[in-house]
């Protein structure tokens, strides 16, 4: 399994048929084949070997697509980076992973200086934009015209594909190291549930850094259809493409298909050609769900539950299960069942299978499983046990198969879509000098699904109010892993080994809840 293999098909099947709209411009297969083996040309004229890391740092665009298959194509790994990351953040994950190379556009070259001074390996800098790149970067543009296309690499099975930062345990981000086979499988998988076909016109609203909606990228190559592309997602240029440009599949977060089908001028947009609304990274509320199949009456909903440890779909939640005959079995309130090539299973903390109906972790097992945390090999160990991959989320089975998450054993926050682990916050939380100690939860939020909140016991003496806080977070973290409210405390609810009881500080913002988390 390769993942430039889809292109290749695409490229002798259907050359002239439209493969990316961005911007007003359209690019067919083999106009997009082209120019990525020639960047592939480029990228191996600058060093770059079998397995290297090459970076991006970027708003969506046809040249986000053509990076992600020019590396593939050349041989390398890509390291796609979290938009939302502070220049610390970057920094580490380019130094972690050695990545030499890092692609930017126009938005992020004010980031530049302070990320050139904290990383030790960056080395070159390729600018994506129309016009000519600033002073010490390179062209993208001018790379692709100067460079003779050259055979594909053909890195395929478990080489490796890429390498995908997530929130850390330990205080820092993980990479997760993905190979072809992960990532190839995963897209088969999608397709073979309808996620997509080849009549498909999917548009990128979501970051195209986050491995949901690379899933969906990799769903659309697999099937050959065609990938539409906004910078970022804001509902009314999302409305007005969607419309434009007549999509037929997207994906969202949770966030986004609210703020897209309570956008006061909805009703304006005619959005009958959408088929398909894949929605993931966390759950979405009845209220939104029912306000959504109302406004998108011809659109299948379907739920993807993972990981990026899994390339990272699981679990599909059907669109039959949306509707009523699903409901009646309260079968919309589960992340569905085990999707093509998975299986998945209900264990206690030994690794040993639950009786249905009873609560445990969800593991699981099958191709997209990743390779593991790039140079954690005890983190690894801990999280793929006997070829199972233990989510670190509590969950139950029914008769038929369907999961249903009903809590986290992962110290984890899901916020808009992003996964935010607690120690990590904590972690800068804790340097601060008027601050004994803290504890950092989840607790719900109607829009993000949870925010971020943290307790503070202040050290004897010491003055700190919540605004002074908030700002010293952000010069360390990326905006959405601040806390949103904090509670000032005299002394944390502690077990009788010394640990703090995080149980009891969620239990408040819980009570009366089904699901112990968002």
């Amino acid at each position: 399994m390769y993942l430039t293999q889809s292109l290749r098909r695409s490229m002798q099947q259907q050359p002239h048929a439209t493969a990316t709209i961005y911007n007003g411009r359209k690019r067919s297969f083999e106009a997009m084949g082209q120019r990525v083996a020639r960047f592939a040309g480029a990228l191996r004229a600058l060093g770059v070997q079998a397995g290297d890391r090459v970076g991006i740092l970027s708003l969506n665009s046809d040249w986000y697509l053509e990076y992600y298959l020019a590396s593939y194509w050349a041989g390398a790994a890509v390291n796609p980076i979290n938009i939302r990351w502070s220049a610390g953040e970057i920094a580490y994950s380019l130094d972690d992973c050695q990545t030499r190379i890092l692609l930017v556009d126009d938005t992020f070259l004010p980031l530049l200086p302070e990320i050139r001074q904290r990383s030790q390996a960056l080395q070159t800098l390729i600018h994506m934009g129309e016009g000519p790149p600033p002073e010490g970067l390179l062209s993208f543009e001018a790379l692709v015209a100067a460079h003779e296309p050259v055979e594909d690499a053909l890195r395929s099975g478990d080489d490796l594909a890429g390498v995908f930062y997530t929130g850390g345990t330990t205080g820092s981000p993980k990479g997760v190291m993905l190979c072809h086979r992960n990532l190839y499988s995963n897209a088969i998988a999608a397709v073979t549930e309808g996620i997509t076909s080849r009549a498909s016109i999917g548009l990128h609203a979501a970051p195209m850094f986050h491995l949901a909606d690379g899933a969906f990228m990799n769903a659309l190559l697999a099937c050959g259809g065609c990938h539409v592309m906004v910078p970022r997602f804001d509902p009314v240029n999302v409305l007005q493409t969607m419309e434009s440009e007549g999509v037929t599949d997207v994906l969202l977060v949770p966030t986004m298909v609210q703020m897209l089908v309570d956008h006061p001028d909805v009703a304006r947009y005619d959005l009958s050609r959408l088929q398909m609304l894949l929605y993931g990274a966390s759950p979405i509320s009845e209220g939104v769900l029912d306000r959504a199949m109302k406004t998108l009456p011809n659109a299948g909903f379907t739920q993807a539950y993972g990981m990026t440890e899994l390339a990272p779909i699981a679990t599909i939640l059907s669109p039959e299960m949306h509707r009523q005959a699903g409901r009646a079995k309260g079968r919309h309130r589960s992340a569905g069942r085990a999707t093509v090539c998975c299986e998945v299973r209900i264990v206690d903390p030994d690794g040993r299978e639950l009786p249905l109906g009873e609560v445990g972790e969800v593991a699981v097992r099958g191709p997209g499983v990743m390779l593991g945390y790039w140079n954690k090999p005890a983190e690894t160990a801990a999280a793929i046990r006997g070829g199972w991959m233990h989510t670190g989320d509590g969950g139950r089975m029914d008769e038929d198969g369907y999961v249903f998450i009903v809590d986290r054993l992962k110290d984890m926050i899901v916020t808009g879509g992003e996964n935010v682990y607690s120690v990590e916050v904590e972690s800068v939380i804790a340097t601060h000098p008027a601050v004994a100690t803290c504890a950092v939860i989840g607790v719900p939020h109607e829009q993000w699904g949870e925010q971020v909140h943290v307790f503070i016991v202040r050290k004897p003496g010491q003055a700190l109010e919540a605004a002074e806080l908030m700002e010293f977070c952000k010069l360390h973290i990326a905006t959405y892993k601040c806390p949103r409210d904090v509670s000032f405390i005299e002394a944390m609810p502690l077990s009788g080994a010394g640990k703090i009881l995080k149980t009891t500080l969620r239990a408040p913002f819980w009570t009366d809840r089904e699901r112990k988390v968002a």
